[in-house]
């Protein structure tokens, strides 16, 4: 399955940086595994310059660590890392809806409507049996953070963090009896940016990601995967 967003690519490393930003978070690539230079290049037919500016550019968006000595690897998944990357992400994108509640105009507003009833329309959101969001545009997180305004913000959460994030979400917390509460969330969130009351979306959307770290990290120590 090729990334949705694999037309806008332009140059080779364009192209690897999103199949392999694809392949990591969805888990094709696991999680912890060894990177091997040699096999990506063979895998998606590029030279290793191009490979090498791919793998830069994942690192700086922490899919990828390097350890001296040691190479470099797929990150992994633990609670502390969850943590750690969880309450950055509840301030900012608190801050991200106070800010869309100033900003979004009615018609942004009406298409994130649309596109949640897009989501809703699925049989499998309906049934509370997974709530699965493509990257960008398709993303209701990605909506409000772009409906923010604010170009800082904008980079630290859908660049720097977006993907990291999205790697938690899509591997641990897409399913189970969680789906239909987070869809509910994603509602009365909008609702609060379309009354324009930013105190109330800030507060909204940071229970709702308090509410999803809890369940990813439910589902870590599940797994056994306690620390970094």
């Amino acid at each position: 399955m090729l990334n949705p967003y694999l037309k806008d690519a332009v140059t080779a490393a364009d192209r690897v940086l999103l199949e392999i930003q694809r392949a990591i978070v969805e888990g094709e690539i696991p999680a912890g595994a060894k990177i091997s230079e040699p096999e990506l290049a063979k895998r998606f037919d590029l030279s290793r310059a191009p490979l090498r500016e791919a793998l830069a550019r994942l690192e700086r968006c922490h899919l990828i660590e390097r350890t001296p000595n040691a190479g470099a690897r797929v990150v992994k998944l633990s609670v502390d890392g969850l943590r750690s990357l969880y309450q950055l992400r509840e301030e900012l994108e608190g801050l991200a809806c106070r800010l869309a509640a100033e900003h979004m105009t009615e018609l942004e507003i009406q298409q994130v409507r649309e596109l949640l009833d897009q989501h809703l329309s699925t049989q499998r959101v309906r049934e509370g049996e997974s709530y699965y969001q493509e990257a960008g545009d398709v993303d209701f997180h990605y909506r409000v953070i772009l409906g923010s305004k604010n170009s800082y913000l904008i980079n630290i959460l859908c660049d720097e963090l977006y993907y990291l994030v999205r790697m938690y979400r899509v591997q641990m917390g897409m399913n189970g009896p969680r789906v239909s509460r987070a869809f509910d969330e994603h509602k009365a969130i909008l609702n609060a940016i379309a009354c324009r009351d930013g105190e109330l979306a800030d507060l909204l959307m940071r229970r709702h990601i308090a509410a999803s770290r809890r369940n990813i990290e439910h589902h870590l120590l599940q797994r056994g995967n306690t620390n970094g």
